[in-house]
């Protein structure tokens, strides 16, 4: 048989596409230069001699990935285009090519392929004498069927326009759980004011929370009718976008044939019609007016159009509506569905709807099995929807924390605590395909919905699998960070008024915390900025901590400012030795902060003395020499004849005592003096258990480790019976004064004749032994005890 060679052309062309924009594989030799001439040359004007297709499909390539290349992102999840895909693809290039056929040609296959995608779906999906409409925007459909609606209830329409509608004002009843946006979208397109809108609630007491009320339906019908309105469609849900909870459909079928309504159903439970065992709630859609479909979504077919199917004898009023076309390349729309229905065919569509089902009932059954794991489906057995969340009624009596009191922002801690979740099985498992939705009733919760990405990301069992096992593995960390929240809390609360427990519940950890440094006599933009400077200090403090406890700045649009954030825990986390460093932590800070400060006045004073004392020791020099000697040459011809010992003395700065003392003692004994430092720092064991980290428990059977209340971080009682953090987290600054029997001072002498000259040590150098302290030819005194 002969083919066109453009049709033929064409395909080749689109496989040749599809390999350079999926391995994106550049060429060896010339090619490489001139695409990247052409990369550099993007934006700009158009090349002079234009580029080959290749070089053109590269640059695509490279700016399909660029900004991950640069700002080094992961590459992000993909859909997966297979054979199917591929037809999808080729579909609209052969629609274009077709376009450009003589008009009677164009006419019979467009004819033809209209027909055979509309009876091909409305078998596969129980729809029977139907027509179908194929739109970009799965919006679209129902917005032709409220026109076609309002055409066939209101005779003048068609030449009176919307003057008709006065008369009667059209009213259109959607769920409460349907799409949101959707009804505001009609009124929008049809030129509707927003009070032709009516939002139906769901049930609360029998049945599902996320179905439309009947009853209440009822009711709102009879109202508007008697307020001299016309109950126009009602839209309705086989699957809500949020739980794919499917309404009643038998019963509001029965309830629009009453009152000559059109009913409208969507939702992705519609695809399981096509499946051999259906339903019988899901059957009832096929009683209905019109239903939209997605068979793109369904079955992996990128850029295929909507489809709504409908039932209307009278072909004027979808003409009129825009149902219909009259149009031969507005028909070409259906050509990608038509390729790819033919080439997976009644059982491969079939194969992808059930395999979708099945993952469903697989992490179903996966998830019954763990107890801190709440489902909320609506048919067990057959629902393509499966909703779950951590739950802390479950894990609070599975887990030893104390939950006792811990009743405010439950619920928006909860909501806190499964957004994470979410986000990290999205994470760690990408092709599963589950996503975060937020639920008026059960609030945050993570959803599986398989038809509406098994397809698209090429789900399979094992990955079910992957995901059950990361969800496990979550769910401990979870629960002990769940119950140990309020120990946290409480914990802060008694090192108040050092640190202050901030209460943010859109945190998914174990809570936040606020060092309060000692601000008095500060004004507020001191305080402030000293706020500011410990908690930031004090949270890179923590980061440097060998731990595996996350710590944070919160929340990237939180409201919480210059504070702690500490994220998951896991039950061995000793949370009272956590705060208490998070505490000698913030004091360590804010003393040095306040030493340095201490240091820098001390030492300003000191000079400004030490001014003040050269300008003395000049003046009694000047007294005591004359003014001959104070004369270049005269000075030194009469020192040489008749020398001059000068009676001024050396001065030495005490850094500790902030004060000017003479060098005569130092000079005299040829040793610094021994003044006991200021500042001491007790010295605290650290004792670790090798291969343990800080914040941990030791095991509860390990006597000889019993004094440890955390793996990695010993605490030693205090007086007061209170713990202090070991020298693991908050080394010494300084020995204890009992290792020596006398500390060497913190001043260093400076003769002054006539200069002056100032050195400083700190009190909080690094320890240093007495024997090499002492000025050279001096022994070491023994050690006091």
């Amino acid at each position: 048989m002969m083919v066109d060679r453009t049709l033929a052309q064409v395909g080749r062309n689109l496989s040749d596409a599809m390999r350079i924009l999926g391995d994106g594989q550049r060429e060896p030799e010339a090619g490489a230069e001139r695409w990247r001439l052409s990369r550099a040359s993007i934006p700009g004007p158009l090349q002079g001699d234009g580029q080959d297709v290749a070089t053109i499909l590269h640059l695509v390539h490279n700016l399909i990935h660029d900004e991950e290349e640069e700002e080094d992102k992961p590459s992000q999840q993909m859909q997966n285009v297979g054979e199917q895909g591929h037809m999808a693809l080729l579909g609209h290039s052969l629609a274009a090519y077709i376009s450009v056929l003589d008009r009677e040609r164009l006419r019979k296959l467009t004819t033809r392929i209209l027909s055979d995608t509309t009876l091909w779906l409305c078998r596969l999906f129980r729809y029977e004498n139907g027509s179908a409409y194929f739109h970009e925007d799965d919006r679209d459909g129902l917005v032709k069927v409220c026109r076609l609606v309002i055409n066939a209830r209101y005779e003048e329409y068609a030449s009176e326009g919307y003057a008709v509608l006065s008369s009667k004002q059209p009213v259109i009843y959607q769920s409460a759980s349907g799409r949101p946006g959707l009804g505001q979208h009609l009124c929008s397109q049809l030129g509707l004011p927003l009070s032709s809108l009516c939002t139906v609630p769901c049930n609360t007491i029998f049945g599902s929370q996320h179905q439309m009320d009947v009853a209440l339906l009822d009711t709102l019908i009879k109202e508007d009718i008697e307020a001299g309105k016309l109950p126009l469609l009602l839209i309705v849900n086989a699957g809500t976008p949020g739980a794919g909870h499917t309404d009643k459909l038998a019963r509001l079928k029965d309830v629009c044939d009453q009152y000559n309504m059109w009913l409208h159903v969507e939702g992705v439970n519609l695809a399981t019609l096509a499946l051999a065992q259906v339903t019988s709630a899901i059957m009832a859609a096929t009683r209905s007016d019109s239903m939209t479909l997605t068979p793109g979504q369904w079955l992996g077919l990128p850029a295929v159009t909507a489809v709504t199917l409908y039932r209307h004898e009278d072909p004027a009023l979808s003409l009129a509506a825009g149902l219909t076309c009259s149009q031969p390349v507005a028909r070409l729309r259906a050509l990608p569905l038509w390729l790819s229905l033919q080439y997976l065919g009644h059982n491969g569509i079939v194969q992808k709807i059930r395999h979708a089902t099945a993952l469903s009932q697989q992490l179903l059954q996966k998830l019954k099995a763990m107890t801190s794991i709440k489902t909320s489906v609506e048919d067990e057995l057959s629902s393509p929807v499966v909703l779950f969340k951590f739950s802390q009624e479950t894990s609070a009596a599975s887990s030893g924390g104390s939950v006792e009191g811990y009743c405010a922002g439950d619920k928006e801690v909860l909501d806190a605590f499964n957004r994470w979740l979410g986000e990290q099985l999205v994470q760690l498992v990408p092709s599963s395909g589950v996503d975060v939705v937020e639920l008026e009733d059960e609030g945050t919760c993570v959803r599986f919905s398989p038809l509406l990405t098994a397809a698209v990301l090429g789900t399979q069992q094992e990955n079910i699998e992957e995901l059950a096992e990361k969800l496990a593995q979550l769910l401990p960390v979870m629960c002990s960070t769940m119950c140990l929240r309020q120990d946290f809390r409480e914990e802060t609360h008694r090192h108040s008024p050092s640190l202050t427990y901030i209460q943010d519940l859109s945190w998914p950890g174990l809570g936040a915390v606020r060092y309060e440094p000692q601000t008095e006599g500060m004004d507020e933009s001191r305080k402030k900025q000293e706020l500011e400077k410990i908690n930031t200090e004090l949270l890179k403090k923590l980061q440097d901590l060998d731990t595996d406890i996350v710590f944070s700045t919160g929340p990237e649009f939180g409201t919480e400012e210059h504070c702690v954030f500490v994220g998951m825990v896991t039950e061995d986390v000793d949370v009272s030795e956590l705060v208490e460093t998070v505490a000698a932590l913030g004091r360590d800070i804010e003393e040095s902060g306040r030493l340095l400060e201490n240091m820098t006045e001390v030492v300003r004073k000191g000079i400004l003395e030490a001014e003040q004392q050269l300008q003395l020791a000049n003046e009694e020099k000047l007294m005591e020499e004359g003014m001959l000697r104070q004369l270049p040459l005269v000075g030194s011809v009469l020192n040489w004849f008749s020398p001059f010992q000068s009676s001024i003395k050396g001065r030495t700065f005490n850094l500790a005592a902030g004060s000017l003392d003479s060098t005569e003692v130092t000079y005299s004994t040829k040793a610094q003096t021994g003044r006991p430092s200021q500042q001491e720092t007790p010295t605290s064991s650290s004792k670790k258990l090798p291969g343990q980290r800080l914040f941990r428990r030791s095991g509860a059977g390990s006597e000889s480790f019993s004094e440890t209340s955390s793996i990695g971080q010993a605490e030693e009682p205090t007086a007061g019976g209170r713990s202090t953090p070991s020298g693991s987290v908050h080394p010494p600054a300084c020995p204890p004064a009992a290792e020596e029997d006398a500390q060497p001072t913190d001043d260093v002498a400076a003769e002054e004749s006539p200069e002056f000259s100032l050195q400083v040590h700190t009190p909080v150098e690094e320890e240093v032994t007495s024997e090499e302290r002492q000025p050279e030819g001096q022994e070491a005194e023994p050690s006091g005890t």
